[in-house]
Order: structure tokens, then C-alpha cells, then sequence
């Protein structure tokens, strides 16, 4: 370098640590390391990182102060009212009513789809192929059947017989239990000795209903209806009668009414049958 330039160089150097002595007395532009920044030979972000943190623990100390919150005013619900009256239930010292009972201890009744069929009754004794049967009073009488389309089976079932004729109804069973195959046995010799209303030499229906139910209730998608479609006939025997002694009420020794219509027409046929063939038998000179 020429002498030049070393004078000009140490001339700028003085100066400027001339100015660098002034403003570090001077404090009205502040502290200039913390104003000037040097350049960055590294890839390390301490400063982003430093702003991160400041944000986070800005976030935290916001829900921290909310839970707090919410924990004040869950304590506050839950201290109990000065009047000593509680809004669900209350003790008065009195009984509860039945209805109140009722409402409480009533099980909810399940709803099926209605365009399911409602249970039903297959008899089994007698079968449903031996056709109409007749049971003489005073003898046991047997009944069994089984339960279908059943999706709620009833705990227990009343049997009645009903007869038409008197519109009397005998009970055959109350509160009897449930199973897959029902069956009852009716000692109609027993009832009849002492009944009030006897049975009849008649037409019966048999009827099996749920117990919880009448015989008159409607019938419910899954639920037992009220079974009446089985007839059933009962007789009184007459007593015993000697051959000796018996004589027939509705016997005769005199043709009927229509035994003589017949016999009329039997002879009239015959009759003109044979005059018919005399009479074309002596035309054609034959006799």
C-alpha cells in the first residue's frame, strides 16, 4: 500500500473509535449490542425458540386461570341450599300413596313392530286332526298346547271354560305357571258334585288368557292374545237300563211317514210296468 492510503486508513480508524467512546457515555440511543445484531453462520433458531416458549407459557398460564374458574363454580353447585328442600325428593314424614307405588314398581311395557303377529295357541291334546271331541261328565279332562310367535312369555295363565247355552264360565286354572308346553286336567266328575252352576249336555269354548290380562284385552305384537278358537262338546250318560226293560221312545211297529211314501211308489212303478207290457203284448197278437 502506498503512504497514502496507511495515513487515510488510521485517520478513519481513529474516528470512528472517537464515536464509539461518545456513544457509550451517551445512553439516549440505547445500548447498541442489544440494537445491532451480527450475522448468523449457523442454522440454530435460539431466538424463534425463545419467542415459542414465551407463547406457550403464555397458553398455560391462560388454562391454568380457567380451570380454576370452572373448579370454583363446580364447588359452589354443590354446597346445599340453606331452605333444606330438595327439588327431585323430599322426606315428609307420610306414607306414599298406592298410586305413587304403582307408577314406581310398574315395569315399562317393551313395544314390538306392530306388523308382527301376536302369540298365539297350538293345541296339542286333542290334536288339532282328530276332530270334534265329546267328554262325558264326570270323567278327567285333558288339554295341552304348545305357544308360538312368543317374544315375551307371560309369567302365568288362567284356563276357563265358557258354555253359551247358560252363559256360565267354569275356571279350570288361575295363576297357572308357564311352560313350553302347557297342559291342565279338568275332574269334572268332582266339580259337578259340587257345583253351583252345573255343567250341561252342551257346546263349551276353551279359553287361555295371560293372567296379568282380561279376556277381553286386545291383542299385542310379541305378546300372548287371548285364545277362544277351540269348542269342545260334554254329555251327561244316561243310567244303565236291562234289554228286559228297555223300551224305546221314538220305536214303532207302524211304517213311517216316508217308508210309506216309498212303498207307494215302489208299487205304483211296478204296477204300470206290467200293465204297460200286457197291453203291447196282446196288440201284437203274442197271446
Amino acid at each position: 500500500m502506498r503512504p497514502s492510503q496507511i495515513l487515510a486508513a488510521v485517520v478513519a480508524l481513529a474516528s470512528v473509535s472517537s464515536a464509539i467512546d461518545v456513544f457509550g457515555n451517551e445512553m439516549a440511543i440505547g445500548n447498541a449490542g442489544e440494537m445491532l445484531f451480527g450475522r448468523q453462520d449457523n442454522n440454530n433458531n435460539d431466538q424463534s425458540s425463545s419467542v415459542e416458549e414465551k407463547s406457550s407459557a403464555r397458553d398455560e398460564s391462560s388454562s391454568a386461570k380457567e380451570t380454576a374458574k370452572e373448579t370454583s363454580n363446580n364447588s359452589d353447585d354443590s354446597k346445599p341450599t340453606s331452605s333444606g328442600k330438595d327439588s327431585v325428593s323430599k322426606t315428609t314424614g307420610k306414607p306414599t300413596s298406592g298410586s305413587q307405588k304403582a307408577s314406581a314398581t310398574k315395569s315399562a311395557k317393551t313395544v314390538f313392530d306392530p306388523r308382527l303377529p301376536a302369540g298365539g295357541i297350538q293345541m296339542v291334546t286333542p290334536a288339532p286332526i282328530a276332530g270334534a271331541q265329546f267328554y262325558k261328565i264326570g270323567e278327567w279332562v285333558t288339554f295341552a298346547w304348545n305357544y308360538t310367535s312368543l317374544s315375551v312369555t307371560p309369567s302365568a295363565i288362567d284356563i276357563l271354560a265358557t258354555c253359551s247355552a247358560n252363559s256360565a264360565t267354569y275356571t279350570l286354572a288361575v295363576n297357572q305357571s308357564t311352560e313350553a308346553t302347557g297342559r291342565v286336567l279338568w275332574d269334572t266328575g268332582a266339580y259337578q258334585k259340587t257345583a253351583t252352576v252345573p255343567l250341561l249336555t252342551e257346546t263349551y269354548t276353551l279359553m287361555i288368557y295371560d293372567s296379568d290380562l282380561s279376556v277381553s284385552a286386545t291383542a299385542r305384537a310379541g305378546y300372548l292374545a287371548v285364545f277362544n278358537s277351540y269348542t269342545f262338546g260334554m254329555y251327561t250318560p244316561q243310567p244303565y237300563t236291562p234289554w228286559a226293560d228297555y223300551k224305546c221312545a221314538g220305536c214303532s211297529g207302524a211304517l213311517s211317514a216316508f217308508e210309506k211314501l216309498t212303498l207307494k211308489a215302489l208299487l205304483i212303478t211296478g204296477g204300470t210296468t206290467m200293465f204297460s207290457l200286457l197291453y203291447f203284448s196282446y196288440n201284437f197278437g203274442m197271446w
